[in-house]
């Protein structure tokens, strides 16, 4: 039988789609990368992925899971060979189970993320993973490449949020490590090979997730800042008058604001002009009036000692809601201003501002009139350090200049201790940049596992990891500019 009639046979004739029938996944969220397939398949469990898998291997067929195609780096788009089946696991989106004693929730990797808020909220649990995508992202993705949000500063990234994994092995194996146990020290861990392994390694098929309480009441408030060094003192004063109350932390420049505004006129900044602001949530135990006095006290003192310009604190829900609206419309504002050059990089929270200082200066000296569009989660370090064309200069000879103004960012981010991918993943848009920035070392034992465990090279080829001999890591960086491309890197 050929490889589309078993797969047909095996899932049945309506969820195997070839030709047009199956363009809709062959584009990622970006429209950056466009491949083709010799099918799209969408099996409706955990059983049929497996028989899927097992198919693709006697044939040879390299495969692509994908989730809710919302990736940022490329991770679920397949090549243009037109050899690769597109695994779609969007059937698979049941809640097998909720144990609120226990904590836990049990979802397939095709549940929208929405969908295991709402499910753990209605037995009075909280999910804490909140992405601006979370209507349409899906758990799986959201654990394969590690997932942040705005919540990380309270409770971690999706490698911490998840207790165990089912998946389907490159050959096709079964593994149930769903157990939802906060101690298992009975050998490796294997969980943890799968997480932010971008479905290098094998196809998460259910995962079992943290619950948490929910909060008795919520609190949002905006402070207007003159510097990030105002930022990082609001910060340890938000971090030592609410502890573990303190949900998030996010930092918008003004110029990211700015965007805002101008793309959708109806939403309004409520304080003064300033360099900077930080949006602050606080999770209250108690209720909404100790939320508020908690909030009122701390920021009242920074206000007295300067640390803060100006804050607004929300008065009601819908208030709240109007503020975190500005900060997760700055991506969308962006791009109706035209194409950008985006970063999601992470550095120790103590170093942002030397960050920040030294890689403005760098690219305004590179590329004068260059505008910076930076915000993200300071309180856990991960900024979208966003990079937009001088206004005087034509999109086309902006984005050819796209891979040196790469260079020079992550070579500053590699300068002050930092990863050049901190929530997105590497996917194929930073994978040839990883060598350079990853030790010898790293890179070989990356290597060895991918041996390992899909010694055929079937699963996701061409994510994450380069072809060994194809990029030297040179010796350091160039500080003052782009560093002179690798002879034998295309383009």
């Amino acid at each position: 039988m050929t490889l589309l009639a078993e797969l047909a046979a095996a899932i049945g004739p309506d969820h195997v789609l070839a030709g047009p029938a199956g363009a809709p996944f062959l584009t990622d969220w970006r429209r950056r990368y466009t491949g083709r397939a010799a099918a799209v398949v969408r099996p409706a469990s955990t059983a049929e992925v497996a028989r899927v898998v097992g198919i693709c291997l006697r044939h040879g067929a390299p495969m692509v899971p994908q989730g809710g195609n919302t990736g940022l780096a490329g991770g679920a788009t397949p090549d243009d060979s037109g050899r690769a089946v597109v695994i779609s696991l969007a059937r698979m989106n049941r809640i097998r189970a909720v144990d609120p004693l226990n904590d836990t929730l049990v979802a397939e990797a095709g549940c929208v993320l929405q969908a295991v808020q709402d499910a753990a909220r209605q037995a009075g649990r909280l999910f804490p993973l909140s992405l601006a995508s979370e209507g349409s992202c899906t758990i799986g993705g959201n654990l394969s490449t590690n997932a942040g949000g705005t919540q990380v500063l309270r409770y971690g990234n999706a490698r911490e949020l998840a207790l165990g994994l089912e998946v389907v092995t490159p050959d096709g194996e079964i593994w149930n490590g769903l157990r939802g146990l906060r101690k298992d020290n009975t050998g490796y861990h294997l969980r943890d090979l799968y997480l932010g392994a971008e479905g290098t390694l094998g196809i998460i098929t259910a995962a079992t997730l943290r619950l948490f309480p929910l909060p008795a009441a919520q609190c949002v408030a905006l402070a207007a800042l003159g510097t990030l060094d105002d930022a990082l003192a609001l910060l340890a004063r938000a971090r030592s008058g609410f502890d573990a109350a303190l949900t998030a932390f996010e930092i918008m420049s003004g110029a990211s604001l700015d965007v805002v505004v101008r793309a959708f006129p109806r939403q309004r900044v409520p304080l003064a002009p300033a360099p900077w602001y930080a949006l602050l949530e606080l999770s209250d135990s108690e209720g909404e009036a100790h939320a508020r006095e908690r909030f009122e006290r701390v920021l009242t003192a920074a206000l007295d000692d300067g640390v803060v310009r100006d804050v607004a604190i929300a008065e009601s829900l819908a208030q709240g809601k109007a503020l975190w609206h500005l900060r997760e419309s700055i991506s969308e504002a962006q791009a109706a201003e035209g194409k950008n050059i985006k970063h999601d990089i992470a550095v120790p929270t103590s170093a942002i501002p030397a960050f920040v200082a030294a890689t403005d200066a760098l690219l305004e000296r590179w590329l004068p009139g260059v505008r910076h569009v930076t915000f993200g989660h300071l309180g856990d370090g991960n900024l979208h350090y966003n990079v937009s064309r001088p206004e005087s200069m034509p999109e086309a000879g902006f984005l050819a200049r796209q891979d040196q103004v790469y260079r020079l960012v992550h070579d500053s981010v590699q300068a002050h201790g930092g990863s050049i991918s901190a929530e997105h993943g590497i996917g194929q848009l930073r994978r040839d940049e990883l060598p350079r920035y990853k030790s010898p070392v790293e890179m070989a034992l990356m290597r060895r596992l991918k041996q390992a465990l899909d010694p055929r090279g079937l699963m996701n080829p061409g994510k994450v990891l380069p072809p060994p001999a194809r990029f030297a890591r040179p010796p350091g960086g160039d500080a003052g500019g782009p560093a002179k491309p690798d002879p034998r890197r295309p383009g």
